[in-house]
């Protein structure tokens, strides 16, 4: 018993031994051949330096634009300086009618629904009379857009309450909430861009009407501007938000707001440059408004610049950066 203990002792010994060697043995070398090919190849998204010292990152039209990326020009603008106001859209109601039967009856016929374009003098229904017991026709006063039906078929239908509501929806109101901070900065005929967040830009008008009284659960007093609405772009009863321009400054150059960021504590916007190259320009800023910045001294007029998604261009400066070292 004492040797087979002897024996296996002696074998574990052998076998901690032979790792031991294998652990402090230097590690085989690959024939200088393949040394070629272990080398970390460089990647095409790198960064460089131009004449300059700027950075630059070669990202192609086609990365850019899966990333979201967009590019523009940079260009003169007009700079404002705004009060921001929310607002609602309601149809004009100098040109809301509503259509109520001449004599009390039951309703025969109902040809036009909510929604329905109907024209001047368009049939909309047909009431039975109680009195003379014959039917009389309910036509449209004006051109415009059911907005509302307030009777059904074979129901009885009053001269007390209208049963159909038309509207012209060509001209909307947009009413906003002025707080009274504000009041006295909020003139008639104050121009107001009024934006209805629906992806095609906002709309100019100007500020037709001021409520000579307040609101005392909010606080704000109402300020109007009728829009033209021939598209039916602007439906009543969704919110919109305007902005008041108080002052306007022309600049030469100006980017968006979102083009502009801070690399090694320096104020920059990527420019799109020899057709794959994308540099990280510093620029000298000037005024700003909520969408756009005067960009005083480092891009001129008619340079492309990445105008939307700047921090997707930022990170893969700094990947490549990283890949580079």
């Amino acid at each position: 018993m004492k040797t087979s203990s002897t024996i296996l002792v002696g074998i574990v010994t052998a076998a901690l031994g032979a790792y031991g060697y294998a652990m402090l043995a230097p590690a085989r070398v690959a024939p200088s051949e393949h040394a070629a090919d272990n080398k970390p190849e460089k990647p095409n998204d790198h960064v460089e330096q131009d004449e300059h010292g700027a950075d630059r990152i070669r990202i192609s039209d086609v990365k850019l634009a899966a990333a979201g990326v967009m590019l523009a020009e940079a260009a003169s603008a007009t700079l404002t300086d705004t009060l921001a106001f929310n607002g609602i859209l309601r149809a004009n109601q100098e040109a809301v009618v509503q259509v109520t039967p001449r004599f009390p009856g039951v309703v025969k016929s109902i040809l036009k629904r909510i929604g329905d374009k109907v024209g001047k003098d368009d049939l909309l229904a047909s009431i039975e009379s109680n009195q003379s017991l014959t039917i009389y026709e309910l036509k449209a006063p004006i051109g415009g857009t059911i907005i509302e039906r307030q009777v059904s078929l074979g129901e009885y239908a009053s001269e007390q309450k209208p049963a159909f509501v038309v509207a012209d929806l060509s001209s909307i109101w947009v009413d906003l909430s002025i707080y009274r901070q504000d009041l006295r900065r909020v003139r008639l005929g104050d121009q107001v861009l009024i934006d209805p967040d629906d992806g095609r830009g906002e709309i100019p008008g100007t500020i037709s009407y001021m409520a000579p009284i307040g609101a005392s659960e909010t606080q704000t007093a109402l300020a109007r501007v009728v829009l033209p609405n021939p598209d039916g772009r602007l439906r009543p009863g969704l919110f919109v938000t305007a902005r008041l321009i108080l002052a306007a400054r022309d600049v030469a150059v100006a980017v968006r707001k979102s083009a502009i960021q801070t690399l090694e504590n320096r104020t920059i916007v990527f420019v799109r440059e020899d057709g794959d190259k994308i540099e990280a320009r510093q620029v000298e800023l000037g005024d700003s408004d909520p969408k756009f910045v005067e960009v005083r001294a480092g891009l001129s007029a008619g340079e492309r610049y990445v105008a939307e998604n700047s921090f997707v261009v930022k990170a893969e400066m700094g990947k490549g950066d990283a890949d580079h070292d």
